[in-house]
């Protein structure tokens, strides 16, 4: 049931700097709209940890941004994280602690939790990635339906939908999610915690966690 991919049950830690902002919603699509002033309103209450380094970007002292990243605020960078080599950060992202953005990365209207890896050419658009969840080299969220009709979040199991009512949204991923390269998360995906996705897999609708994706018709529960 969609009741199952509530905000509370994806995300059972408190490993987000955002993490009672992220809260106040009951899905965690709802918070997608709102990312951009809650990084802000955060950013303000920041200490000297941080710096401030252009127009609403707060990186931390102890983060590693290479030089050849490109970063629009607003934007933060917590602790420990690791920007690399050409990572292209558009705007509207809080990159959690000891997180990585890899080479060639993108990312545009994103939450990453702590300890989230999109380490090798990743796309990740309006999405939310839970602690430690991971995407494998070239897995992308895709936030557009080709039809550019609204997004809506459909339960595999019951059939169940929720109407969205946003044009764009990627994927959302519970704590320790696994998603294999090259992977393809359309429009409005919903992963369960612990769930581990196939390589090459093309993911519709919701996922329960807890479970291994190994193609549309087979889904088998971890062991």
């Amino acid at each position: 049931m969609i009741a199952d991919y509530r905000t509370s049950s994806l995300f059972g830690t408190d490993e987000s700097v955002a993490i009672e902002e992220i809260r106040r919603y009951e899905y965690p699509w709802q918070i997608l709209p709102h990312i951009g002033e809650i990084i802000l309103k955060i950013g303000a209450t920041l200490g000297d940890d941080y710096e401030k380094r252009g127009d609403d970007i707060w990186i931390h002292k102890t983060a590693n941004v290479f030089p050849t990243a490109y970063i629009k605020g607003p934007c933060i960078i917590c602790a420990e994280a690791e920007v690399r080599h050409c990572a292209f950060i558009r705007g509207n992202a809080l990159v959690g602690a000891k997180a990585v953005v890899g080479n060639s990365t993108e990312l545009k209207n994103v939450i990453l939790f702590n300890n989230v890896q999109v380490p090798h050419y990743n796309y990740v658009g309006d999405s939310v990635l839970g602690y430690k969840s991971h995407m494998g080299a070239g897995s992308i969220t895709s936030n557009v339906k080709s039809d550019k009709t609204l997004v809506t979040v459909k339960d595999r199991v019951s059939g169940e939908t929720f109407e969205t009512g946003l044009k764009k949204m990627g994927a959302i991923l519970g704590d320790n999610v696994e998603v294999g390269c090259g992977s393809v998360l359309n429009p409005g995906t919903v992963i369960g915690s612990n769930t581990n996705i196939y390589p090459l897999s093309s993911v519709r609708g919701c996922v329960p966690g807890g479970n291994i994706y190994k193609n549309q018709n087979e889904i088998v529960i971890k062991r």
